[in-house]
């Protein structure tokens, strides 16, 4: 019986001790910037993306970037490409911006599917505030956006 706590007190020590990844998300500086399937120019070309596209740094090698996307892709990014300003894309059919962050306050307006706005404050209690590239700002929902 001693054997076990003392190895259950060791399991927790050790899962304390491990380290703990803060994701790390970026947007794309430029237009027309491509995506690879290997940290090279001369690599398979995946796709182009557009300025403010976001995407989740998972490891970086060189000047190069492996990132995802909010579709689960995966590729490489020049690290020169990446912006730390943060984009949030939107990910379900619409969403709705309000004035305040709750259910009850008035849609300041809505976004379609894959919309792109920036990030202004850290998300709260199921709202996160965010700007259109228009100017307006509110607050969306986070379960409607991805890059948080």
């Amino acid at each position: 019986m001693k054997l076990s706590h003392t190895l259950a007190a060791l399991v927790l020590a050790a899962s304390a001790a491990a380290p703990v990844f803060a994701l790390e998300f970026r947007s794309v500086k430029e237009t027309g910037v491509s995506l690879y399937d290997a940290p090279a120019l001369n690599a398979k070309k995946l796709f182009v993306v557009s300025r403010y596209y976001p995407v989740e740094v998972l490891s970086t090698q060189k000047e190069w970037a492996r990132v995802r996307d909010a579709s689960g892709g995966i590729a490489w990014i020049p690290a020169a490409a990446l912006s730390v300003q943060r984009m949030l894309v939107v990910t379900s059919a619409s969403a709705e911006v309000r004035v305040a962050a709750a259910d009850s306050a008035a849609v300041a307006y809505r976004l379609d599917k894959d919309a792109v706005v920036e990030l202004i404050a850290p998300a709260q209690a199921g709202w996160v505030k965010v700007k259109h590239r228009d100017g307006a700002s509110g607050f969306a929902r986070i379960n409607t956006l991805w890059g948080l």
